[in-house]
């Protein structure tokens, strides 16, 4: 096998374990408030809400150990490792119980930090600068195949039940934890490359040998990631793409939490109401499939670089947001348990919520696929501390969102969007320019990118 098809392999089977990984969380995520109403008369009294503030806090915290980690275990292992920590949370609803609910979401938060660190490191040393574009886009619709695949198994499986039983519980939990252990299994096929030793490291004979100073390599290289990350911080190019990633983390915590809850609060679309969750769920995963294929295969082809991605992406959320506010009640969000019986400027349309739930999809695999390419182009050399800045800000703002979006009506969360969105393109704007004018000074091709 050549260098340029191991390096391919190694994105597919990349993509394929972290859509193992993610069918099976994403929908333990969407099912678990569910699951967790129905055992609350029993002794467990946990809450899906407080578990993911629990994750996304410690996930925001570990980014800055997580460059760290990767360097002294490697991303393989890491990967690994955080497989199986997402296999354990999955495995606890099982048999819950409240202190190994919240024991594991603290340990998947940390994993999850590590995880993704590893993917940005793991993802960049198997492309270059030809074929960063390609690699982000199949890496994207593979790990997206989760949302499609997990919302329609549930939508199958769960139909027409009001109440989940033990055993339902057990059959779809035992089904999962399989399914991200299958996942995780899969790294291990993910072949080394020759040129993935970072600098400074020593040959790894010396530690198979018992070198006395691995031990204090490891601890150098450890040290030395916690500082390029802390430095990377503050360059200029990072601080604008801050603004980009922030916003993917705004309507990442609503296409994947608000939205099916304002869907499922409009009593005007009857006895389907919930069921029309699932199917959200599903046409969002259709958009970001889509859209990840699509920018993978029109990235080499592209004479303008990241640019008009991102454009359509903002485009295609704009038009998602109108449409959002014009369907849908202003107090959805909010609604009490019986739903909401208010009108927005339209009567509820279930076909124009579902239209744009793939909108909300489309619009987040643009953002989304161009962020990995551009940091995978710009920190080829400093991968691990760059994708652990993304990932840091972009879980900050998640959390930020899931507080506010218990406290705001549609429209303000809509706004903020907005806003944030509109800087967000114009910062990407700037640092894409940049990146254009730095490769044409080195006699590259723009569109090869």
């Amino acid at each position: 096998m050549s260098p340029e098809s191991k390096k391919l392999f190694n994105i597919i089977i990349l993509g394929l374990s972290f859509m193992f990984i993610f069918t099976a969380f994403q929908t333990c995520g969407n099912i678990a408030q569910t699951v967790i109403t129905n055992l609350n008369s029993t002794d467990f009294h946990g809450s899906g809400y407080t578990s993911m503030s629990i994750i996304y806090g410690v996930f925001s915290a570990s980014n800055l150990i997580s460059p760290s980690v990767v360097a002294v275990v490697g991303p393989q292992l890491s990967m690994v490792v955080s497989g199986v920590f997402y296999s354990l949370y999955i495995a606890v609803f099982i048999q819950p119980t409240t202190w190994a609910f919240y024991t594991a979401s603290v340990f998947i938060g940390t994993a999850a930090a590590v995880l993704w660190t590893a993917q940005g490191n793991c993802l960049t040393v198997n492309s270059d600068e030809n074929t960063i574009g390609r690699n982000s886009g199949v890496f994207w619709a593979l790990l997206q195949s989760s949302l499609f695949f997990g919302n329609l198994y549930i939508y199958f499986a769960w139909q027409g039940k009001t109440h989940i039983s033990e055993s339902d519980r057990r059959t779809v939990f035992i089904a999962l934890t399989v399914i991200s252990l299958v996942g995780t299994v899969l790294f291990f096929l993910i072949r080394k490359q020759e040129d993935t030793k970072t600098p400074g490291e020593e040959d790894s004979a010396n530690e198979i040998l018992g070198d006395s100073s691995s031990a204090q390599n490891g601890l150098t290289r450890a040290v030395a990631a916690f500082k390029k990350s802390i430095k990377l911080s503050f360059t200029k190019e990072i601080l604008l793409l801050s603004v980009t990633t922030a916003y993917t983390g705004l309507e990442l915590t609503f296409f994947s939490g608000v939205y099916g809850t304002c869907i499922g609060a409009v009593n005007r679309f009857g006895s389907e109401e919930k069921s029309l969750i699932g199917l959200s769920g599903i046409f969002i995963g259709v958009g970001e499939i889509l859209g990840g294929g699509l920018f993978g295969l029109l990235s080499k082809s592209s004479r303008f670089g990241r640019n008009p991605i991102v454009m359509l992406g903002i485009i295609v959320h704009f038009i998602a947001f109108y449409l959002i506010f014009f369907n849908m009640p202003n107090d959805a969000p909010i609604a009490p348990m019986e739903g909401t019986d208010d009108v927005a400027y339209m009567l509820p349309s279930k076909e124009v919520a579902i239209f744009c739930s793939f909108l909300l999809g489309l619009g987040d695999s643009c953002f989304n696929t161009q962020l990995l390419s551009i940091l995978g182009f710009l920190y080829s050399e400093d991968s691990a501390p760059a994708f652990a800045i993304f990932k840091f800000v972009q879980s900050i703002c998640a959390a930020v969102a899931y507080f506010y979006s218990n406290y705001f009506l549609l429209q303000w969360q809509l706004l903020i969007m907005v806003v944030v969105g509109f800087f967000g393109t114009i910062t990407f704007f700037i640092v894409e320019w940049e990146a254009a004018a730095a490769l044409a000074a080195r006699g590259s091709d723009y569109s090869s990118i």
